[in-house]
């Protein structure tokens, strides 16, 4: 997740010497940094289930999951993201060493203080940002938007023609009280309540005390 964003305006070249000797993991976008920190319990914790179930599912077919250590390379340059999760199907993405090039599916976790940048609301950025750098990655099959709040995932996938369609979850679900949630990319179909299994959502405060 993005925590306060504090700028550092620089080339590509200079953001990637100097991140290597930060301490905290930073993304580029277009000659500026942004820190980023850890996320949420729920955040953390539904990360950790996702993470779990694709390396089980995943495991002998090719692909790879990698988690938010992992960065995502959009072009030479930039920007540079830490997704949570991404999925890598490319035999040129296994003998990397410092990003990931070829995602075919990228997930974000989204917690309150984050939902404005990695979604398409309109709070931290402008509507769409990030998913707008990720489109450019002809090999992005699905982008995947998992709320830490509530159970609730909106999946945006390439069509045939290109185009980019919405599926949400559990509201498009067939079974509505047991929906499953599908990632076509990697042909992925797990009941929804496994990705946040054992999650404790955030309490709202009373009316009295807002």
């Amino acid at each position: 997740m993005i925590a306060n964003i504090k700028n550092y305006r620089m080339t590509v070249e200079e953001y990637l010497v100097w991140e290597e000797e930060q301490p905290l993991r930073h993304e580029y976008i277009e000659g500026e940094a942004y820190a980023m920190t850890g996320g949420t319990m729920p955040h953390v914790d539904i990360a950790v289930n996702l993470t779990s179930l694709l390396r089980n599912f995943l495991r002998g077919t090719g692909c790879k999951v990698r988690a938010h250590d992992a960065k995502v390379k959009v072009s030479d340059l930039g920007p540079y993201f830490y997704p949570d999760l991404l999925v890598t199907c490319d035999e040129r993405d296994r003998r990397i060493i410092k990003e990931t090039r070829y995602p075919k599916l990228i997930m974000e976790v989204l917690s309150p203080s984050t939902a404005g940048f990695d979604s398409l609301s309109e709070t931290l950025c402008e509507r769409g940002d990030k998913f707008r750098f990720y489109r450019r990655l002809e090999s992005l099959q699905e982008y995947a938007l998992i709320d830490a709040d509530k159970m609730a995932v909106d999946c945006y996938r390439r069509g045939i023609s290109g185009r980019w369609e919405l599926t949400s979850y559990p509201e498009d679900s067939e079974d509505k009280e047991n929906p499953i949630l599908e990632l076509t990319s990697i042909d992925f179909q797990y009941l929804l309540a496994l990705v946040y299994e054992e999650i404790e959502f955030p309490q709202a405060l009373p009316r009295d005390d807002l």
